[in-house]
């Protein structure tokens, strides 16, 4: 067995990582951030880094939880983007007479969990929505989101009790 092979046999293989975690990943995302496209998007940009990468990330104990950080990180730069250009569209607005929002601005009502998910701040959504819909563990949340368990639990318990305030006024 060549020095390359033996390394290799105890690690984990990319396309069985794949084909495990990118649809889970992609949907606790989307929760997390209201938007399934971007959330697409980042799960498929973590694993294109992960594959670059292969040979030493195929040995952590868990690569996913790499990528899943990857993919994280991928959202928070683009919704912190997204935020800048939100205040200089403000501020171009304001120098308008008018401004119509159209119902492109206007959220999907169609899934009211979704909805109620995209309320809590970032944080919080982002902890429900690894821990109910890729159903992980409190310490691989805290290892995807770079928090310590225990913040994972207040987040967790915070959005929890959020949305149970939701569900009984709604």
């Amino acid at each position: 067995m060549h020095d390359d092979d033996a390394a290799l046999a105890g690690s984990a293989d990319f396309d069985e990582t794949f084909r495990e975690h990118y649809w889970p990943m992609v949907r606790s995302l989307a929760l997390a951030c209201g938007d399934r496209e971007q959330a697409a998007d980042a799960v498929q940009d973590a694993f294109t880094r992960a594959f670059v990468r292969w040979r030493r990330i195929s040995r952590y104990e868990h690569p996913a939880a790499w990528i899943r950080h990857v993919a994280l990180n991928r959202l928070r730069d683009h919704f912190r983007h997204e935020a800048r250009g939100v205040g200089v569209r403000e501020r171009l607005r304001s120098e308008t007479p008018t401004s119509i929002a159209g119902p492109e601005d206007a959220p999907a009502a169609d899934d009211e969990l979704t909805v109620a998910v995209g309320r809590l701040p970032q944080q919080q959504r982002i902890a429900v929505s690894l821990f109910y819909m890729e159903q992980l563990s409190v310490r691989e949340i805290a290892a995807s989101m770079k928090l310590s368990e225990g913040a994972v639990k207040y987040h967790l318990h915070a959005g929890r009790t959020a949305l149970r305030e939701w569900i009984t006024t709604a």
